[in-house]
C-alpha cells in the first residue's frame, strides 16, 4: 500500500506542513473573495491557489479517523468548531449576522466548510460501523449529503472524505475517486461557456483543486508539528474570517 510505505520515508511533507500550506492557501483565497474581483487575473490566480485547501483538509479528516485515539472526541471537537465558525463565516460572506430579530426571527443556514468536514467524518463513521447494514448505510450517507448542501463545498467535501477513508492506504485509488467526484466542478465553466454564459471564465479557478494531488502524493506519513499543533486550524479558521469580515465591512471605506 502506497500510503503505508511512506511512513518509513523521511523525505516528503508531514501532515502538519501540508495543513500549514492549506491554511496559507485558504488565507489567499479568502483575501481574494473579500477584496479582489473574481473575473480578474489576480482573482483567478488567488482562487486557484485557494482550491488546494479543501482537498487537503478532507484528506486529513479521513487520516484522522484512522489515527485518532478517540473518534467520539474528534467528531465532537469538529462539530463544536463547526458551530463556532458559523457566525464568522456568514458575516464574512454576507456582511450581516445569520440571526435576525428585526421583523421576525430568522436563522440563515448558509455555513462553513467546518460543517461539511464534520459531516464527512460522520459519513466515514457510519460507513465503518459494524452495527449498520449496507442499505441503511447508503440511506444515511445520502441524507448526510443532502444536509451538507448549505455548507461550503456542499456534499463534495463529504464524498471526498468518505472515499479517501474507504480507500485508506491506496493512494492511487483515492486520487482516482477524488478526480471522479470533482468532475462536475471542473466541467462547470465549460458548460457555462457552451450555454453562452458570459461569466463562464470566472469559474476556471476550480481547476486548482488538482494542485492538491502532488502535495498529497508527497505526504510522508509523519505527523510533524507539536503536541498542540492540531488547534492551529481550528482557531485560525473562524478568527481569520472574523478579521477579514470586519476589515471588509467595517473598516474599508
Amino acid at each position: 500500500m502506497e500510503n503505508l510505505d511512506k511512513k518509513n520515508n523521511e523525505i516528503g511533507i508531514s501532515s502538519f506542513n501540508l495543513k500549514m500550506i492549506a491554511i496559507f492557501a485558504m488565507l489567499i483565497d479568502h483575501i481574494a473573495w473579500a477584496f479582489v474581483p473574481t473575473g480578474t487575473v489576480w482573482g483567478q490566480i488567488m482562487h486557484i491557489i485557494g482550491r488546494i485547501t479543501a482537498p487537503i483538509m478532507s484528506y486529513f479528516i479521513s487520516e484522522g479517523f484512522y489515527h485518532t485515539r478517540n473518534i467520539k472526541k474528534y467528531a465532537l471537537r469538529l462539530g463544536i468548531f463547526a458551530i463556532i465558525s458559523h457566525v464568522p463565516y456568514y458575516y464574512f460572506m454576507n456582511g450581516e449576522l445569520p440571526i435576525s430579530f428585526a421583523n421576525e426571527f430568522q436563522f440563515k443556514i448558509q455555513t462553513s466548510v467546518m460543517y461539511t468536514l464534520f459531516l464527512g467524518l460522520v459519513s466515514l463513521i457510519v460507513w465503518n460501523s459494524e452495527k449498520i447494514n449496507k442499505t441503511l448505510k447508503a440511506t444515511l450517507i445520502t441524507l448526510i449529503c443532502i444536509i451538507a448542501i448549505p455548507g461550503d463545498w456542499s456534499f463534495i467535501t463529504v464524498l471526498w472524505i468518505l472515499f479517501f477513508g474507504i480507500y485508506h492506504g491506496d493512494f492511487k485509488t483515492q486520487i482516482s475517486k477524488f478526480i471522479t467526484i470533482s468532475v462536475p466542478i471542473i466541467i462547470s465553466p465549460f458548460l457555462m461557456f457552451f450555454s453562452k454564459n458570459e461569466n463562464w471564465y470566472t469559474q476556471i479557478f476550480h481547476i486548482g483543486i488538482f494542485l492538491a494531488i502532488p502535495l498529497l502524493k508527497n505526504y510522508n506519513g509523519e505527523h510533524g508539528g507539536g503536541k498542540n499543533s492540531k488547534w492551529i486550524f481550528y482557531i485560525f479558521y473562524p478568527l481569520h474570517l472574523l478579521i477579514l469580515g470586519l476589515i471588509k465591512y467595517k473598516f474599508k471605506s
